[in-house]
């Protein structure tokens, strides 16, 4: 899988891991403010609601994406928060994965580079892509954003 998600095609639903290469690890640490400048305004907001399934191993981060493409991405569905959590509390190894890997509402530059960058840049409903950040292996599920 590949090291971002380039989030902005809400058609993909994540779909696009499995060819894409990195380039947003180097979006910098903590960014506050103007990133995400995309004419779909998804990058415009100041909060976002997230969940994440964090994993230190890329092999055990692509299998649980795995599980949401079989049950869901695969058939263009939205994956469901409940159903996410599930395999939060399965695989990751964030605390938040005990909480179905809730992050609750996070302002923008409180979160490290690429992990900000793809988590406002996703559009509601939809799960990322998994991608690379300092921490580890990453996908996120945005379920809201606000000003």
């Amino acid at each position: 899988m590949g090291k971002d998600s380039k989030p902005k095609d809400a058609k993909g639903k994540g779909k696009q891991a499995a060819g894409s290469s990195g380039g947003d690890e180097g979006g910098g640490k903590g960014g506050k403010g103007k990133g995400g400048k995309s004419a779909d305004g998804l990058g415009t907001c100041t909060y976002v609601k997230a969940r994440h399934v964090l994993c230190e191993k890329q092999g055990k981060i692509n299998e649980a994406y795995k599980k949401l493409q079989d049950g869901w991405l695969d058939n263009g569905d939205k994956v469901p928060p409940a159903e996410f959590a599930k395999i939060a509390q399965e695989y990751s190894e964030c605390p938040s994965g005990k909480k179905g890997g809730d992050l609750g509402w996070f302002p923008r530059g409180k979160m490290a580079g690429p992990f900000q960058e793809v988590a406002f840049n996703t559009p509601v409903g939809a799960t990322s892509a998994p991608f690379k950040s300092t921490h580890g292996y990453h996908f996120i599920l945005c379920e809201g954003r606000k000003n």
